[in-house]
């Protein structure tokens, strides 16, 4: 029986990275933040090429967690989540069939991102208060070991990290993980067209960014409901140094 792998991040992380570098092993398929034409469609919300996304993508609830919830025979399963598009009536449920990551990125650098691919941001949008409730209840699932992974962290050293998870998820570590062909993928949402532009030029990941963005008024108001939960993430971060 294979593996599901749920990783689950804020927008505006190295979650696409993470996903490619996933892909690019001999034994994994991967699925492209499969809640978010369900998150659409129910909230209605003003977001980028929204019509195309719930025409095109799978938004019937209950056939995403079947299919989200279903072991491949073999090989790895690889989910890449956005917190986001955790609403509260998404039952939580199905992540005891699922080994839960968690991706979390300083909020300075997440807002700055996000707020320059999109007006109007709230904090809500952000999706550190639903990173943390999901991490709380698959923390407190029977046998789950969520592991809470700083990107920061893990970009100043990529191999000693992947080493690691694949380790603690009982996989092999593939050297192929760590550099992949750049372009789009077959598998990359739709919604590539708006926010993948740097990942698709990418080849393997990158530096971490070493200066703090500047921050408006505004985006730092946003950074300051977000760092609460993300300093409580933070305490559980992975520190292989």
């Amino acid at each position: 029986m294979g593996v599901n792998i749920a990783m689950w991040s804020g927008p505006r992380n190295i979650s696409t990275a993470m996903m490619r570098s996933w892909e690019n092993r001999t034994d994994c398929q991967v699925i492209d933040e499969p809640f978010y034409a369900h998150f659409l469609k129910h909230t209605g919300i003003d977001h980028p090429m929204a019509d195309e996304i719930i025409a095109h993508h799978e938004h019937d609830l209950p056939a995403l967690i079947k299919q989200l919830s279903t072991k491949p025979a073999s090989g790895v399963f690889y989910q890449k989540h956005i917190s986001t598009h955790m609403l509260e009536h998404i039952p939580l449920t199905w992540l005891k069939e699922v080994h839960n990551l968690f991706l979390i990125r300083d909020p300075r650098h997440m807002v700055a991102s996000y707020t320059a691919k999109r007006d109007n941001t709230t904090a809500n949008d952000l999706g550190y208060t639903q990173l943390q409730t999901v991490f709380e209840y698959s923390s407190n699932l029977a046998e789950q070991y969520p592991l809470v992974i700083d990107s920061g962290r893990f970009l100043q050293q990529p191999e000693k990290h992947l080493r690691y998870i694949c380790s603690h998820l009982g996989l092999s570590f593939e050297p192929s993980m760590l550099s992949w062909p750049s372009g789009e993928r077959s598998s990359d949402g739709i919604w590539h067209k708006h926010w993948y532009d740097s990942v698709k030029q990418s080849r393997g990941f990158g530096m971490p960014r070493k200066t703090l963005p500047s921050l408006s008024r505004e985006q730092q108001a946003l950074v300051d409901q977000c760092m609460p939960h993300f300093e409580e993430l933070n305490r559980h971060a992975l520190a292989l140094d």
